[in-house]
Protein backbone atom coordinates (compact mmCIF):
# COMPACT_ATOMS: atom_id res chain seq x y z
CA UNK A 1 0.00 0.00 0.00
CA UNK A 2 2.67 2.59 1.31
CA UNK A 3 4.47 1.77 -2.44
CA UNK A 4 0.91 2.58 -4.21
CA UNK A 5 1.08 5.93 -2.26
CA UNK A 6 4.47 6.85 -3.55
CA UNK A 7 3.88 6.09 -7.09
CA UNK A 8 0.68 7.69 -7.29
CA UNK A 9 2.76 10.95 -5.93
CA UNK A 10 5.69 10.66 -8.33
CA UNK A 11 7.21 13.37 -10.00
CA UNK A 12 9.55 12.22 -12.71
CA UNK A 13 10.99 15.61 -14.18
CA UNK A 14 11.47 16.55 -10.40
CA UNK A 15 13.14 13.39 -9.62
CA UNK A 16 15.32 13.77 -12.70
CA UNK A 17 16.37 16.98 -11.81
CA UNK A 18 17.59 16.22 -7.89
CA UNK A 19 19.38 12.94 -9.67
CA UNK A 20 21.53 15.13 -11.13
CA UNK A 21 22.19 17.39 -8.84
CA UNK A 22 23.06 14.67 -6.17
CA UNK A 23 25.83 13.08 -8.77
CA UNK A 24 27.48 16.31 -9.47
CA UNK A 25 27.66 17.40 -5.71
CA UNK A 26 29.48 13.63 -5.55
CA UNK A 27 31.87 14.52 -8.30
CA UNK A 28 35.07 16.30 -8.34
CA UNK A 29 35.97 18.13 -11.60
CA UNK A 30 32.07 17.78 -13.35
CA UNK A 31 30.82 15.40 -15.90
CA UNK A 32 29.64 15.32 -19.94
CA UNK A 33 25.73 14.41 -20.24
CA UNK A 34 26.99 11.08 -21.45
CA UNK A 35 28.87 10.45 -18.26
CA UNK A 36 25.45 11.87 -16.31
CA UNK A 37 23.47 9.16 -18.25
CA UNK A 38 25.99 6.12 -18.22
CA UNK A 39 26.39 7.37 -14.13
CA UNK A 40 22.51 7.25 -13.85
CA UNK A 41 21.73 4.23 -16.15
CA UNK A 42 19.79 6.42 -18.50
CA UNK A 43 19.73 7.96 -22.21
CA UNK A 44 21.39 11.02 -22.56
CA UNK A 45 18.27 12.33 -24.47
CA UNK A 46 16.40 12.56 -21.59
CA UNK A 47 19.10 14.94 -19.71
CA UNK A 48 19.41 17.38 -22.11
CA UNK A 49 16.41 19.86 -21.08
CA UNK A 50 16.70 19.39 -17.64
CA UNK A 51 20.65 20.14 -17.67
CA UNK A 52 19.42 23.70 -19.90
CA UNK A 53 16.73 24.44 -17.13
CA UNK A 54 19.33 23.77 -14.35
CA UNK A 55 22.23 25.53 -16.31
CA UNK A 56 19.46 28.51 -17.21
CA UNK A 57 18.33 29.04 -13.58
CA UNK A 58 22.11 28.82 -11.87
CA UNK A 59 22.45 25.56 -10.67
CA UNK A 60 24.57 24.33 -12.62
CA UNK A 61 27.71 25.31 -14.88
CA UNK A 62 29.59 24.64 -17.70
CA UNK A 63 32.84 25.76 -16.95
CA UNK A 64 34.72 23.68 -19.47
CA UNK A 65 32.47 23.88 -22.63
CA UNK A 66 30.95 20.31 -22.37
CA UNK A 67 31.33 19.46 -18.26
CA UNK A 68 28.78 20.43 -16.02
CA UNK A 69 29.57 21.00 -12.66
CA UNK A 70 27.01 22.75 -9.16
CA UNK A 71 27.61 26.29 -8.89
CA UNK A 72 27.09 27.21 -5.26
CA UNK A 73 23.50 28.43 -5.85
CA UNK A 74 22.19 26.06 -3.14
CA UNK A 75 24.61 26.53 -1.16
CA UNK A 76 23.76 29.99 -1.02
CA UNK A 77 19.97 28.92 -0.54
CA UNK A 78 20.93 27.13 2.23
CA UNK A 79 22.50 30.29 3.89
CA UNK A 80 19.58 31.96 4.11
CA UNK A 81 17.86 29.74 5.78
CA UNK A 82 18.51 29.20 10.08
CA UNK A 83 22.09 28.26 9.27
CA UNK A 84 22.64 32.25 8.95
CA UNK A 85 20.51 32.97 11.38
CA UNK A 86 22.71 30.52 13.85
CA UNK A 87 25.22 31.98 12.81
CA UNK A 88 24.81 35.60 13.80
CA UNK A 89 23.51 34.53 17.11
CA UNK A 90 26.34 32.72 17.65
CA UNK A 91 28.25 35.66 16.28
CA UNK A 92 26.69 38.78 18.48
CA UNK A 93 28.40 38.19 21.88
CA UNK A 94 31.67 37.46 20.70
CA UNK A 95 31.54 40.64 18.03
CA UNK A 96 30.25 42.76 20.91
CA UNK A 97 33.08 41.72 22.70
CA UNK A 98 35.78 42.03 19.94
CA UNK A 99 34.67 45.80 19.49
CA UNK A 100 35.06 46.15 23.19
CA UNK A 101 38.81 45.28 23.26
CA UNK A 102 39.98 46.17 20.23
CA UNK A 103 38.38 49.56 20.35
CA UNK A 104 37.16 48.91 16.42
CA UNK A 105 34.35 48.07 14.18
CA UNK A 106 33.99 44.51 12.83
CA UNK A 107 31.60 42.61 10.48
CA UNK A 108 30.67 39.46 9.27
CA UNK A 109 30.68 38.31 5.78
CA UNK A 110 29.84 35.19 4.20
CA UNK A 111 29.58 34.57 -0.02
CA UNK A 112 26.03 34.68 -1.25
CA UNK A 113 25.33 34.58 -4.75
CA UNK A 114 28.10 35.62 -6.25
CA UNK A 115 29.43 38.16 -4.09
CA UNK A 116 30.68 38.39 -0.39
CA UNK A 117 27.84 40.11 1.43
CA UNK A 118 27.96 41.67 4.94
CA UNK A 119 25.53 39.46 7.28
CA UNK A 120 26.25 41.33 10.97
CA UNK A 121 28.14 44.27 12.02
CA UNK A 122 29.02 45.51 15.14
CA UNK A 123 29.69 49.37 15.63
CA UNK A 124 33.04 50.78 17.10
CA UNK A 125 32.51 51.16 21.20
CA UNK A 126 33.59 54.82 20.92
CA UNK A 127 33.41 58.06 18.58
CA UNK A 128 35.60 56.71 15.58
CA UNK A 129 35.17 53.59 13.72
CA UNK A 130 34.26 52.44 9.95
CA UNK A 131 31.06 50.37 9.75
CA UNK A 132 29.66 48.89 6.24
CA UNK A 133 25.76 48.10 6.46
CA UNK A 134 24.65 44.32 6.91
CA UNK A 135 22.96 43.31 3.80
CA UNK A 136 26.23 45.25 1.71
CA UNK A 137 27.38 43.68 -1.16
CA UNK A 138 31.27 43.90 -1.24
CA UNK A 139 34.01 42.31 -3.92
CA UNK A 140 36.10 39.15 -3.34
CA UNK A 141 38.63 40.45 -5.45
CA UNK A 142 39.72 43.41 -3.65
CA UNK A 143 38.88 42.92 0.25
CA UNK A 144 40.21 41.26 3.17
CA UNK A 145 36.75 39.71 3.61
CA UNK A 146 36.76 38.32 0.27
CA UNK A 147 40.28 36.98 -0.14
CA UNK A 148 39.66 34.88 3.26
CA UNK A 149 36.51 33.89 1.68
CA UNK A 150 38.00 32.82 -1.12
CA UNK A 151 41.53 31.53 0.45
CA UNK A 152 39.66 29.34 3.14
CA UNK A 153 37.90 27.28 0.38
CA UNK A 154 38.92 23.95 -1.60
CA UNK A 155 40.57 24.77 -5.35
CA UNK A 156 36.73 23.29 -6.59
CA UNK A 157 34.93 25.44 -4.36
CA UNK A 158 37.27 28.75 -5.04
CA UNK A 159 37.06 27.99 -8.67
CA UNK A 160 33.21 28.09 -8.14
CA UNK A 161 33.02 31.32 -6.52
CA UNK A 162 35.13 33.20 -8.92
CA UNK A 163 32.92 32.30 -11.51
CA UNK A 164 29.86 32.95 -10.26
CA UNK A 165 31.48 36.60 -9.04
CA UNK A 166 32.36 36.52 -12.33
CA UNK A 167 29.06 36.98 -13.65
CA UNK A 168 27.78 39.19 -11.37
CA UNK A 169 30.43 41.95 -12.27
CA UNK A 170 32.00 43.14 -14.76
CA UNK A 171 34.72 40.79 -16.37
CA UNK A 172 38.70 40.94 -15.21
CA UNK A 173 41.62 38.86 -15.17
CA UNK A 174 43.26 36.90 -12.15
CA UNK A 175 46.61 37.25 -12.40
CA UNK A 176 49.22 34.75 -10.90
CA UNK A 177 49.91 36.95 -8.16
CA UNK A 178 46.32 37.43 -6.92
CA UNK A 179 46.38 33.27 -6.19
CA UNK A 180 49.76 33.22 -4.68
CA UNK A 181 48.41 36.36 -2.34
CA UNK A 182 45.41 33.95 -1.35
CA UNK A 183 47.96 31.07 -0.52
CA UNK A 184 49.28 33.67 1.52
CA UNK A 185 46.55 34.03 3.67
CA UNK A 186 45.61 30.78 4.31
CA UNK A 187 49.08 30.42 5.35
CA UNK A 188 49.36 33.30 7.62
CA UNK A 189 46.00 32.78 8.93
CA UNK A 190 44.19 36.00 8.12
CA UNK A 191 44.49 38.76 5.26
CA UNK A 192 46.45 42.42 6.78
CA UNK A 193 45.63 44.76 3.39
CA UNK A 194 45.32 48.54 3.36
CA UNK A 195 41.92 49.15 1.72
CA UNK A 196 41.65 49.64 -1.07
CA UNK A 197 38.22 51.88 -1.13
CA UNK A 198 38.80 54.29 2.16
CA UNK A 199 42.27 55.98 2.69
CA UNK A 200 43.81 55.44 5.80
CA UNK A 201 42.21 51.94 6.73
CA UNK A 202 43.36 48.19 7.16
CA UNK A 203 41.40 45.61 6.20
CA UNK A 204 41.95 42.86 9.09
CA UNK A 205 40.17 39.48 8.38
CA UNK A 206 40.11 36.07 9.82
CA UNK A 207 37.93 32.93 8.72
CA UNK A 208 34.91 31.40 10.32
CA UNK A 209 35.66 27.76 9.61
CA UNK A 210 33.22 25.14 9.65
CA UNK A 211 33.29 21.30 10.85
CA UNK A 212 34.91 20.32 7.38
CA UNK A 213 37.97 23.09 7.82
CA UNK A 214 36.51 25.25 5.14
CA UNK A 215 35.47 28.61 5.37
CA UNK A 216 32.34 29.20 5.76
CA UNK A 217 32.62 33.54 6.98
CA UNK A 218 34.72 36.05 7.29
CA UNK A 219 35.01 37.89 10.17
CA UNK A 220 36.53 41.37 9.40
CA UNK A 221 38.10 44.53 11.37
CA UNK A 222 38.35 48.15 9.04
CA UNK A 223 41.31 49.26 11.21
CA UNK A 224 41.81 53.05 11.86
CA UNK A 225 44.65 54.10 14.10
CA UNK A 226 43.34 55.82 17.28
CA UNK A 227 45.71 58.85 17.27
CA UNK A 228 43.99 60.92 20.77
CA UNK A 229 43.91 56.95 22.19
CA UNK A 230 47.21 56.18 23.22
CA UNK A 231 45.56 52.85 25.22
CA UNK A 232 44.18 51.68 22.04
CA UNK A 233 45.44 48.37 20.87
CA UNK A 234 47.74 48.67 18.18
CA UNK A 235 47.36 46.64 15.30
CA UNK A 236 49.74 43.71 15.85
CA UNK A 237 47.45 43.48 19.22
CA UNK A 238 44.41 43.95 16.98
CA UNK A 239 44.80 40.81 14.72
CA UNK A 240 45.57 38.75 17.77
CA UNK A 241 42.13 39.52 19.04
CA UNK A 242 40.31 39.26 15.45
CA UNK A 243 41.76 35.86 15.30
CA UNK A 244 40.68 34.70 18.77
CA UNK A 245 36.90 35.78 18.27
CA UNK A 246 37.14 34.10 14.99
CA UNK A 247 38.81 30.96 16.11
CA UNK A 248 35.85 30.99 19.17
CA UNK A 249 33.07 31.58 16.63
CA UNK A 250 34.65 28.54 14.56
CA UNK A 251 34.38 26.36 17.40
CA UNK A 252 30.91 27.40 18.00
CA UNK A 253 30.18 26.37 14.24
CA UNK A 254 31.87 22.77 15.14
CA UNK A 255 35.73 23.48 14.15
CA UNK A 256 37.87 21.91 16.05
CA UNK A 257 40.54 25.14 15.40
CA UNK A 258 42.03 26.32 19.22
CA UNK A 259 42.20 30.02 19.60
CA UNK A 260 45.96 31.63 19.07
CA UNK A 261 45.14 34.27 21.71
Amino acid sequence: MQDDEEDRYRAPALDKGLDILELLASVDGGLTQAEIAKRLDRSPNEFYRMLDRLVKRGYVTRPDGDRYSLTLRLFGLGQLHAPVRRLVSYATSIMRELAETSWQANQLVVFDRGSAVVIAQQEAPRYWGISIRVGSHISLFDTGSGHVLLAFRSPEEREMMIAEHLRSNEEMKLSPDFFARLDQVRDRGYEMMASLQTAGVYNLSAPVLGSDGHGIAALTIPYITLVNAPAAPDITRTITLLQAAAARLSQLAGSDVRSKE
